[in-house]
C-alpha cells in the first residue's frame, strides 16, 4: 500500500522559508517521479512542481519558479520541497504524491502571514 507523509509546514511570515518533507514507504520509491501539489482554502488542488525518479529533471509550476526547489533521497525514500521567498498567495495544504496520481496523505499545512 502506498503510503506518503507530509510534514514540514507551519506559519513563517511573507518572505520566509520552509522545507517541506514527504516519507514514502510500500512501493519502489526510486521508481517512480513525484510531485508537489497544494490546496488553498476555497480553491482546486493545483500542482507546484514534479522530479523524476532518475537524475535531475524538474518541472515548476510559473508561481513557484525561482522560489522552490523540489528534491528527493531515493535511499532515504524522501521527497522534499525547499520554499523561500514565500508570500501569502502560498497559503495552503501541501501534498505530495506519485507523478499521475492523486495524493493520498493528510498534507502539510502552510501558512504565510504578517
Amino acid at each position: 500500500e502506498v503510503t506518503l507523509v507530509e510534514s514540514g509546514g507551519g506559519l513563517v511570515q511573507p518572505g520566509g522559508s520552509l522545507r517541506l518533507s514527504c516519507t514514502a514507504s510500500g512501493f519502489h520509491f526510486g521508481n517512480y517521479g513525484m510531485k508537489w501539489v497544494r490546496q488553498a482554502p476555497g480553491k482546486e488542488l493545483e500542482w507546484v512542481a514534479s522530479i523524476v525518479s532518475v537524475g535531475a529533471t524538474r518541472k515548476y509550476a510559473d508561481f513557484v519558479k525561482g522560489r522552490f526547489t523540489i528534491s528527493r533521497d531515493n535511499f532515504k525514500k524522501q521527497l522534499y520541497l525547499q520554499m523561500n521567498n514565500l508570500e501569502p498567495e502560498d497559503t495552503g495544504t501541501y501534498y505530495c504524491a506519485v507523478t499521475g496520481r492523486d495524493p493520498s496523505g493528510q498534507g502539510t499545512q502552510v501558512t504565510v502571514s504578517s
